[in-house]
């Protein structure tokens, strides 16, 4: 443990701007990295994102070219590099005070170079696709009306007989004319027949634990790499995962493949909804935070330790300042960029209380007034968060959460042996019928903040209905 972590008092310059991150134009590059404990920031820039394979965290001091910055008043480090920087990459370099060096990714890159290792500098407009700005999210009368049907990008078109190129990525979305031997539809097609409104991404942030490249760098796989995730481990929260992309070493193909799936969606009626991951990192001391302002992102308990109410050893401090920033400059980006629909939240216990209606209020009022918000509104564990955001929070606050009650009245306990109604326990009929009232007497002003599903079934109620095809 660090005797000297940052305790829930610590009070640090915070910023206010939006325009932390990489600016580019073709005449310069500004770059700012809020770092406020550090003792000197320095920006690396690269010639190569590097070859893809090791950690993140690995660094060659001397293969780049060094950039002093400059410290504001704010805790941000600036520094402006003249001369047109796209297709070069970058890192920031901060040295502490106790001699500590850290290398790490921008936290607030756009784009960077294969499995993450570096921040990469591009022009956003250059991937933007053919007719992109004339893109428009599909309208939906009332939030009641929302059918929304859950997905995984991968899954969605990886099998065998899916009749798609593209298998595996986004790319897979654009396909359109398929049918199988019996002249059903297929892919997104088939999506657009079933009548749903919304489809519901599983995680599409790039995410660490898959190797984007399939072991195709040169030398071995770092031990954390594996073949399949569903996602839920962020590593670069503004930037689409780069193993749905076809080419996930140019840190173009997976911004504009990203946005392509979602101008494919769009274009047959359905809107899009991401799942964020803002309650915990896949990683700690490697993470996309923890190199730059140690000890600041991540929650305590009050013995100092890290806090473990996400299951996977770290929650993120979203009532910091500087954090629920973050997490409300990375939505509005998503929002306005890859012009996103509405978010589903991991995990939304674990977020406090004050940060889900900041967002909320400021995404809607600011991006899009018809943003669909949900999420979980429980933990993987205990957490010193007084604030969470559980069922009863979201009263009068313009977002839903899922009805687990009524999903366990229906079929029973998902993480034991009991019985719900349709396994034939008695008793669970009151529970079922609040539920289809849209649990107005139970934990809602409105239907509409409620969220009813029931595993891989479709429950039609007064509120949002849900396709769950996983437990």
């Amino acid at each position: 443990m660090n005797s000297n972590y940052m305790n829930a008092e610590t009070v640090l310059e915070t910023y206010a701007g939006s325009d932390l991150g990489l600016t580019y134009t073709a005449a310069y590059s500004q770059f700012k990295v809020w770092a406020p404990t550090a003792f000197t920031v320095s920006l690396v820039v690269y010639e190569t994102g590097g070859n893809g394979t090791g950690s993140p965290a690995i660094f060659k001091r001397d293969s780049g070219r060094i950039v002093p910055m400059q410290r504001g008043d704010d805790g941000v480090w600036q520094v402006q590099v003249t001369g047109d920087l796209k297709g070069k990459y970058y890192m920031y370099r901060t040295i502490f005070e106790d001699g500590t060096i850290n290398e790490a990714a921008d936290p607030y890159a756009t784009a960077v170079s294969a499995n993450g290792l570096r921040s990469a500098i591009v022009d956003l407009r250059d991937t933007d696709p053919e007719g992109w700005s004339g893109d428009k999210s599909p309208q939906l009368l009332h939030p009641a009306d929302a059918v929304i049907y859950e997905l995984h990008v991968r899954d969605f078109s990886a099998h065998a007989s899916s009749g798609i190129i593209n298998k595996g990525k986004f790319k897979a979305f654009t396909e359109t004319g398929l049918r199988d031997a019996t002249g059903n539809p297929l892919g997104i097609d088939h999506l657009a027949e079933l009548g749903i409104t919304h489809v519901h991404l599983l995680p599409v942030f790039d995410y660490q634990t898959v190797d984007e490249l399939n072991g195709a760098g040169e030398g071995p796989r770092p031990d954390y790499y594996t073949d399949y995730n569903w996602g839920y481990d962020p590593q670069h929260y503004n930037v689409p995962e780069g193993s749905y992309s076809t080419n996930p070493s140019d840190p173009e193909a997976r911004i504009r493949e990203c946005k392509e799936m979602v101008q494919a969606l769009h274009s047959k009626g359905i809107a899009v909804i991401m799942d964020v991951v803002y309650n915990h990192t896949y990683g700690f001391e490697k993470g996309p935070f923890e190199p730059l302002v140690p000890d600041y992102f991540y929650r305590r308990d009050y013995l100092g330790r890290l806090s473990n109410g996400s299951g996977v050893g770290n929650e993120l401090a979203t009532e910091r300042p500087m954090v629920r920033k973050f997490i409300k400059d990375s939505l509005a980006y998503w929002a306005s960029e890859y012009h996103i629909d509405g978010f589903r939240f991991d995990l939304m216990g674990l977020m406090d209380s004050v940060t889900i209606r900041e967002i909320t209020e400021e995404l809607r009022l600011n991006i899009n007034p018809n943003l669909l918000i949900y999420g979980e509104p429980w933990t993987g564990g205990d957490s010193p968060l007084a604030a969470k955001t559980l069922k009863g929070v979201q009263r009068g606050k313009g977002y839903a959460v899922f009805n687990d009650n009524f999903r366990s009245a229906i079929k029973g306990d998902s993480d034991g042996w009991g019985r719900g109604f349709v396994t034939g326990e008695y008793g669970k009929e009151g529970a079922i019928a609040s539920g289809i009232k849209g649990a107005i007497h139970d934990f809602t002003d409105s239907p509409v903040e409620t969220v009813n599903y029931a595993t891989a079934m479709i429950i039609l109620t007064c509120g949002i209905k849900y396709w769950l095809p996983r437990v």
